[in-house]
């Protein structure tokens, strides 16, 4: 396969749809668990973000907020971050922030260039080529350290144990965070919930701290046996911490933050009152705890380095405060008709995750009695039933009304038609599901016969679906 880096793109003017073309000209197609390729390919360009001090984020729902919420704290504590994200809403350039910030596309497209090269270069690479995800990692970790980047926020794509990411040393982790898990790509992880968690359990590195949400109490057992195995200091935030005064609106949330002297030191004690993020839905206020709770792990294990700096309650405070993670109920008015409309867009996409949208989505409007419509798209391999069974349910009267539709150009995806069949025979709806070839129309439809619309169900609808709403 050598040449693959030859210019064979379609559309010399945009860097973006250069690299995804010379990305996916080199990589092995599919996914493919595994280690050697990905190590081998960083060895090979300087294994980039070695002596980089890094938190790695796992778990199935939570990870990109919890990242987002640690990447604002460390960077109102002085530091200069990388955060790397997957997947993206609209472009690429969301997947790698530095210092808060997307990097220019033809920075990207460098990096790719550079690892594509290194692949070609390399007889063993060429034989057992990288997945698209092992190259676009090496290409973010490339461009972490080219741009300075003083800590790293990183978030695991799939699993955790055989995921790319999980490349670093025992010494520059500062802390493994584990989100909530749930059941969730099972035909890669398992089919059990302790499988899929040992997966996410196993990146815990030794002598590194590591905090648990542990909001499923049963996974806790598991969590403690992965890290006394690695020697590693555990912390449960829903044991370990006390989270009080808690409430929720559609302006985000508030609470206070209370880590006690438990979790064999792996946390510091501290007292947290009135913190808030813009952030919407009660499970925020878990995934901030998380992250408050992985930041004073960090900061013991920075205290050690004499010139770093410090993270401060201000810091936490204001890092929680400043945090931003679209597409995650995120909330659009719009001007209608008939009053003005709000659109409420999050990428829930399996049972775990509709539910937590549900009771939030619920809570703000459907216990007041606003008429709610639903935009609803999935991929043929999610449980996309389970996930119409709780939206059809967890409304109170008036019963919201189903918009089923379809990510255009996206074989992965379920068509409409078929989507809308499920649907009907359930019977929370309002009405009988139509179904709608393009979402915009679906949203256009709902905005008109309901007071809220929720757009959910894959993150690739909600993308599309942004990039029209924030359009100028």
């Amino acid at each position: 396969m050598a040449g693959v880096s030859k210019k064979i793109y379609t559309n010399v003017n945009d860097p973006f749809v250069e690299m995804e073309a010379l990305l996916t000209s080199c990589a092995s197609p599919g996914i493919r668990p595994g280690l050697a390729r990905v190590r081998r390919l960083l060895a090979l360009l300087g294994d980039p973000l070695a002596g980089t001090p890094v938190v790695h984020v796992v778990g199935t729902n939570g990870k990109g907020s919890t990242c987002a919420f640690l990447d604002s704290i460390f960077r109102a504590a002085g530091y200069r971050t990388a955060m790397y994200t997957s997947p993206h809403l609209e472009s690429p350039a969301e997947r790698l922030t530095v210092d808060g910030a997307a990097l220019p596309a033809d920075r990207w497209l460098a990096a790719a260039e550079l690892a594509v090269r290194t692949v070609e270069a390399d007889g063993v690479l060429m034989e057992d080529r990288p997945s698209y995800f092992e190259l676009v990692t090496a290409a973010a970790f490339l461009l972490a350290r080219d741009e300075g980047s003083e800590l790293a926020v990183v978030e695991a794509g799939l699993g955790g144990r055989l995921d790319a990411t999980n490349t670093f040393s025992a010494s520059d982790t500062l802390c493994t965070a584990v989100a909530s898990v749930s059941m969730d790509h099972t035909e890669y992880l398992g089919n059990t919930l302790e499988a899929i968690a040992g997966e996410k359990f196993a990146v815990v590195r030794a002598g590194a701290p590591a905090c648990y949400l542990g909001d499923n109490p049963s996974l806790v057992p598991l969590f403690e046996e992965f890290c006394g195995r690695a020697g590693a200091a555990p912390f449960v935030v829903s044991r370990d911490a006390e989270v009080s005064n808690a409430r929720a609106s559609e302006q985000g949330c508030t609470f206070d933050f209370c880590s006690r002297s438990m979790g064999g030191g792996a946390v510091p004690e501290a007292s947290l009152t009135g913190v808030h993020t813009g952030l919407i839905g009660r499970h925020q206020i878990a995934n901030a705890s998380l992250a408050i709770s992985a930041a004073l792990a960090a900061d013991r294990r920075l205290a050690a380095g004499s010139r770093l700096p410090r993270i401060t309650d201000d810091a936490i405070l204001s890092g929680i405060a400043g945090a931003r993670w679209p597409g995650r109920l995120e909330v659009f008015r719009l001007a209608a008709e008939n009053g003005r409309k709000s659109v409420v867009l999050d990428g829930g996409h399996n049972p775990d995750g509709v539910k937590k949208l549900a009771e939030c989505v619920s809570e703000l409007w459907g216990e007041r009695g606003k008429k709610i419509g639903i935009v609803y798209a999935a991929m043929r391999d999610k449980e996309y039933r389970k996930c119409l069974s709780t939206l059809s349910q967890i409304f109170p009267a008036p019963a919201p009304a189903l918009y089923p539709t379809q990510v255009p150009g996206m074989e992965r995806c379920l068509p409409a038609d078929r989507l809308a069949l499920a649907a009907g025979a359930l019977t929370g709806w309002r009405s009988a599901p139509e179904p709608f070839d393009a979402p915009m129309l679906a949203v256009r439809r709902s905005v008109a016969e309901n007071e809220v619309t929720v757009v959910c169900g894959s993150l690739y609808l909600v993308g599309r679906v942004r990039k029209e709403l924030a359009a100028p």
